[in-house]
């Protein structure tokens, strides 16, 4: 059974994805033997205490000798760079892969090294606005699409075991051209990333001495803008390297924006509604199977009595049946009701017992 076989893989990196997958890897394949390097030290010794990785390497050496898998999950920067250090370390039976969300840069340096028949691009999109080791999880990749961006010298049948071995880790593999990859990650992924953070900063700048509108920011608006807390540096990164594409992307969102402007400026009724309605239409189109490019959060909402002990007694009807809490808190303004608990959970399953639950105890719930 494939589960079972033994083999050594190596991860460049142990952050937020290459910790996640190191422990898809452990869960689904206990008996590989697992080497990493970080320049995180605390990251190498929390997951060499819990087992998950074998060999805490202090530099890229002879221990990334006769790996199955190497996987580059360092800021795509850094991925670019490692290459020339991991080329003596690649045989025939090695798949090397990175999992940076710019692909253009590395194919370029993977083929300039003449390493092209080894490489196969790997995206796992999916994510987290925390980053770092200490958020990682095994489960993080499953059900989320795994673009993979394959050499042009890499063989048929390194692309067939790279797809088997994502569905082995619950993911769901996909084949893109690397070109193609930049400019659909660029419009769905970077530039909503954009969009969240110049959002945010427009409310810090626009924002009154008292701070109004940070206070009273609804849900709806820490909902739309949560991927702006991701790490400065990864983003910082991608924009640089991606910099062609999502200057184009941005040119066209701009006219659109330009576009919505010139129907608020009119007072365009019907034009108005049509552009909401196209919205709202395309919106609900969106298949919720898999993780895609942002992760999504799992909450609840629930109308709650304002009393002493009322969160303490939701939260203990939850804990008393198993459903771990992510976070909750009070929402005191939003589109439902004053006085609304948000409480948010790790995994859509969680989500959807906590509703039920709750509703047998006849609280209001709203899903969304």
């Amino acid at each position: 059974m494939e589960q079972r076989v033994k083999q050594k893989i190596g991860f460049i990196g142990l952050g937020l994805i290459g910790g996640s997958i190191a422990k898809a890897v452990r869960q689904y394949y206990p008996n590989s033997e697992i080497i990493a390097f970080d320049k995180n030290r605390e990251a190498l010794a929390l997951a060499t205490q819990e087992s998950v990785i074998d060999v805490a390497a202090a530099a890229i050496d002879g221990n990334f000798h006769h790996c199955s898998y190497i996987f580059l999950c360092a800021p795509v920067a850094c991925n670019t760079a490692y290459l020339k250090q991991l080329k003596e370390y690649l045989h025939e039976d090695c798949i090397l892969s990175d999992v940076g969300s710019v692909k253009t840069d590395i194919h370029r340096e993977v083929k300039r090294l003449g390493i092209e028949k080894y490489f196969i691009g790997g995206h796992p999109m999916a994510g987290s606005e925390k980053s770092g080791y200490a958020s990682s999880k095994a489960m993080l990749i499953e059900n989320a699409y795994y673009v993979l961006t394959p050499s042009a010298l890499v063989s048929e049948e390194k692309v067939k075991k790279y797809e088997a071995f994502a569905e082995s880790l619950r993911a769901i593999p996909v084949i893109l051209d690397y070109k193609e990859h930049d400019y659909v990650t660029g419009t769905i992924s970077h530039l909503p990333h954009i969009i969240a953070s110049s959002l945010v900063n427009f409310v810090r700048d626009s924002d009154t001495r008292e701070e109004l509108m940070k206070n009273l920011a609804a849900g709806g608006f820490k909902d739309i803008t949560r991927i702006a807390s991701s790490s400065p540096v990864m983003w910082q990164h991608i924009c640089l390297k991606n910099k062609e594409n999502i200057s184009e992307i941005l040119s066209a969102y701009i006219r659109t924006l330009t576009r919505v402007k010139e129907l608020v400026d009119t007072s365009d009724e019907e034009g108005l509604y049509q552009w909401f309605e196209a919205s709202r239409n395309y919106r609900n189109s969106i298949p919720d199977a898999s993780l895609g490019a942002i992760k999504k959060s799992y909450a609840v909402y629930c109308d709650i009595i304002d009393e002493a002990g009322g969160i303490a007694a939701i939260a203990t009807i939850l804990a008393s049946n198993g459903i771990n809490l992510k976070n909750i808190g009070i929402v005191h303004n939003r589109e439902f009701e004053e006085g609304v608990l948000r409480i948010e959970f790790y995994d859509e399953a969680s989500s959807g017992r906590a509703a039920e639950l709750l509703q047998k105890f006849r609280y209001i719930v709203y899903e969304r």
